[in-house]
């Protein structure tokens, strides 16, 4: 017969060495544990100020714009005073240019001359000419853009010290560029027209009016379509749906429809809403569909657990004086969620003004001069602005580039900052 008598464990000593080393690699663990995540935030907040760094190094340029003070005189041989918008602006223009330099009399050296001044010069002086009659038969100044070249040599991008073979301006070109500094005409003020002007073959005239109203437009659409779907949808799911695999395959498709990639989308508003229904390709409107069938998953999401957040003896409170179902929806639960579905909201929003890919299928990465007049115009956004001039050859579209991801990273940071103080404002604790 076997023995089936068993000894009782052995007590554990935890003042013994081997209690003493067990410890020590408990802490040591804990160290390490610490010391892997405090690693992970730094190498996280590194790698975002050398990108925020990177993108203020190239791009602080773009915010000044390199002028010269030119005298154009409106002959009325040149531009008659009934009809100023129809003159002869190109010989406005050449008359100032020779008027800026006296001493230059050869075709070809006027014509180097002139190529200081932007392209957009003569519509510049036509735009001021046709909403100012009263200067037609007189002097005026204007501050005009310096081409490219001359604005990169300005801000000290070209060289001056290179080989003559190795810049983009000959040494004759620059003692033109000098002796207008040396007269003072040259400055470099804030480019405003950063901001008010639309895109441009030329990188000194191009800004960022039409992607901003573009942006401003397809999220508009976008947030009047997803906010009241969302939410309505999230309440009937969590209030209303019975709880069976329906419903279950409804909530599990809804939560992978959050994961799945933008591009997704654009396919798909490509096949349904211009090949189908035939909407304009390039308009905000199929844009801000876009944009809502990507942010509605989150929509939906976020509503239901601000809903969820809510204590249920709210609700019960409520049923129990009479409130009927809605009541106690529309009157007690939505508005005490509100907060967080405004927050949720907002970080949705911000999510697709970022979104570039679905906006490239639909076409808003045209080229346009002119800023959309509404959701049915063609239109282009910041991050597909961005796109476009990145793919520019030009050298002054490099600092733009950067200029406008700052721009668009200082739009994200204001609507998540707007979303943190709706949150702290607005939260009630239970």
């Amino acid at each position: 017969m076997a023995d089936t008598t068993t000894s009782a464990p052995k007590p554990f000593n935890w003042s013994s060495p081997e209690a003493a080393a067990v410890r020590k690699r408990r802490y040591a663990a804990d160290r390490r544990l610490r010391l892997y995540g405090l690693i992970s935030i730094l190498t996280a907040i590194g790698l975002l100020g050398v990108l925020i760094a990177s993108l203020v190094a190239t791009g602080h340029s773009a915010f000044l714009q390199t002028k010269i003070a030119v005298e154009f005189t409106a002959d009325p041989a040149n531009v008659p005073a009934d009809d100023p918008a129809s003159g002869n602006f190109r010989a406005v223009v050449s008359d100032a240019v020779q008027r800026l330099f006296p001493g230059i009399d050869n075709p070809r050296e006027l014509r180097t001359a002139a190529g200081i001044l932007s392209n957009g010069t003569v519509n510049i002086v036509r735009n001021y000419v046709a909403g100012n009659p009263q200067v037609v038969g007189s002097s005026f100044t204007l501050n005009v853009p310096a081409s490219d070249p001359y604005d990169q040599l300005y801000k000290g991008v070209i060289d001056r010290d290179l080989p003559e073979d190795r810049r983009r301006v000959s040494d004759a070109q620059i003692a033109l560029f000098q002796s207008l500094e040396e007269r003072g005409l040259v400055s470099a003020p804030f480019n405003w027209g950063l901001f008010v002007n639309a895109d441009s073959r030329f990188p000194e005239l191009a800004g960022l009016a039409g992607a901003i109203v573009g942006s401003f437009y397809a999220l508009l659409v976008t947030f009047l379509i997803s906010f009241p779907v969302g939410i309505a949808a999230a309440i009937y799911l969590e209030e209303f749906a019975p709880k069976n695999r329906w419903t279950d395959l409804i909530e599990v498709n809804i939560n992978n429809l959050a994961a799945v990639p933008s591009i997704v989308f654009g396919l798909l508003g490509l096949a349904v809403f211009i090949q189908v229904f035939g909407l304009p390709r390039s308009a905000p409107l199929v844009g801000g569909l876009v944009l809502s069938l990507m942010t509605l998953p989150t929509m939906i999401i976020v509503t239901r657990a601000a809903m969820k957040s809510i204590p249920p003896s709210i609700r019960e409170a409520a049923l129990g004086i009479g409130a009927s179902r809605h009541e106690v929806i529309l009157h007690h639960v939505l508005p005490l969620a509100l907060p967080g579905i405004l927050t949720g909201t907002i970080i949705g929003l911000a999510q697709a003004l970022g979104e570039t890919a679905p906006l490239l299928l639909i076409g808003m990465n045209a080229f346009l001069t002119t800023p959309p007049g509404g959701i049915m115009d063609p239109a282009t956004a910041l991050p597909t602005q961005i796109f476009i001039w990145a793919d520019s050859p030009e050298r002054g579209f490099v600092s733009r580039t950067s200029a406008a991801i700052l721009v668009l990273l200082g739009f994200l940071i204001f609507m998540n900052a707007v979303a943190i103080y709706l949150r702290q404002r607005f939260e009630r604790r239970w």
